[in-house]
């Protein structure tokens, strides 16, 4: 077996087994397949695709290529979630708690964000003297005392997707499902965990229309449901930012606020809605509505937030922040976008809300940049809202030492108004059951 029999098998729309696709993984991590084979091989998966089957032993072949994290020895039912990201998706840091606070047993490993904002590790380092650097027997220990743990991915996990995922995104091959799906449940199976549960967008904004999140998010399922794990799924819109706040320590705020109780909003919406799916796969509630009360009962008897100090303490930084959020960094300077004519918002522009954050600081673009924890801004309108001109749009959260007019100018044409009220899109699409397979 050579590369080009395998490449050239897969070339011509024929399946491969099972060792042929062992060996190719094998081929990109040990390096003795070059860049220009497996850039040839990932186009001719984009190309003729991948059945099931196939799709499934790519995974496990990329999970296998690193460490396998082992989470046998902590008692209990260990759960996730991944979401495929988008602005103001801060639903881990309300799930997190929540779900522990319910008895799951919440092993989070997470990633520095690229692009829009900081990733959850980013948001979490807005907390004064909290670490996201752990071994996995401190993790694990963690997640035993605690319940849950969010950490930065110390292990060696699924190390082929890293070589891939690079080669994809410069070889135009991002958008094929098959290598979709296997980058993001490569890594899940490597992490050990027992139940997930999927957050796939649709929107403008992520460039996935509805019927491409459902057929992402259905492929997802199955294969997570046919590695003997138990998986589901929503798909949920992002025609506007999750949440209202968006940012680093502003999204920590908000999050704080939620599991205060003091806010209802669209991301507790669809947090809840994933944590109530969770318990429910995890058996340890008899329905989804069931979930829904157990995790608002955890909100509003303030165990929730009581959880999340408690792991934010269990990781050296100041629990005090979770019940005083003025604590957190602050920008220097807020000031408002204003609505420029009278009507109703038709569309906001979530990529450019995104962009226009990344520019004022809060995110990255490469590994290196330096992210500033407290700008951000604080959405005050949303589709369907009616408008006067002078009304504030976004509270911006600035540094005024910095030129911030490019962001300013983008968060200006980001909101679109018109003369008649639009129907606000739908919130949760659809709903993926976890199947047998």
């Amino acid at each position: 077996m050579t590369a080009v029999d395998v490449i050239s098998k897969k070339r011509h729309g024929q399946s491969l087994s099972e060792s042929e696709i062992e060996y190719f993984v094998s081929g990109v991590v040990s390096g003795e397949f070059e860049d220009y084979q497996i850039s040839a091989m990932l186009m001719a998966i984009c190309a003729m695709g991948m059945d099931p089957r196939e799709t499934l032993a790519l995974t496990r072949a990329m999970a296998r290529s690193g460490d396998m994290l082992d989470l046998s020895d902590i008692d209990g039912v260990k759960v996730d979630k991944h979401s495929s990201g988008g602005v103001g998706d801060t639903t881990s840091l309300i799930l997190v708690p929540l779900l522990a606070a319910c008895g799951a047993k919440v092993a989070k490993m997470s990633g520095r964000g690229l692009g829009f904002t900081g990733g959850t590790l980013d948001k979490l380092e807005s907390i004064r003297g909290l670490s996201v650097t752990k071994s996995v027997e401190d993790f694990k220990e963690q997640v035993r005392k605690t319940g849950c743990a969010i950490v930065g991915q110390s292990a060696n996990l699924a190390p082929a997707d890293k070589t891939l995922y690079a080669l994809r995104d410069v070889t135009a091959t991002v958008d094929s499902n098959p290598l979709i799906v296997s980058s993001i449940l490569s890594k899940k199976l490597a992490a050990g965990c027992d139940v997930v549960v999927l957050d796939v967008k649709y929107g403008d904004s992520i460039g996935r229309s509805e019927k491409d999140a459902y057929e992402l998010a259905d492929m997802m399922v199955q294969i997570g449901c046919m590695s003997g794990k138990v998986y589901s799924a929503l798909v949920t819109s992002m025609n506007e930012p999750l949440g209202d706040y968006i940012g680093n320590a502003l999204e920590v705020e908000e999050a704080i606020h939620v599991l205060m109780g003091k806010k209802e909003c669209r991301l507790k919406t669809v947090a809840l809605a994933l944590g109530a799916r969770i318990l429910f796969c995890a058996k340890l509630v008899p329905s989804i509505e069931d979930g829904l009360r157990s995790l608002e009962a955890k909100i509003t008897n303030g165990e929730g937030l009581a959880k999340f100090a408690e792991m934010v303490a269990a990781q050296g930084g100041d629990p005090a922040v979770i019940y005083d959020p003025s604590l957190l960094p602050k920008a220097k300077k807020v000031v408002p976008v204003t609505a420029q004519e009278e009507g109703y918002i038709t569309k906001i522009a979530t990529s450019d809300i995104g962009e226009a954050c990344r520019m004022l600081g809060a995110g990255r673009i490469r590994k290196s940049d330096v992210i500033d924890p407290a700008v951000g801004l604080i959405m005050k309108k949303h589709i369907g809202d009616s408008v006067k001109i002078g009304d504030t749009l976004c509270e911006v959260h600035l540094d005024p030492s910095k030129d911030n007019s490019e962001a300013l100018a983008v968060l200006n044409s980001a909101f679109r108004v018109g003369p008649e009220k639009p129907t606000p899109p739908v919130l949760i699409k659809y709903t993926l059951e976890p199947h047998e397979y």
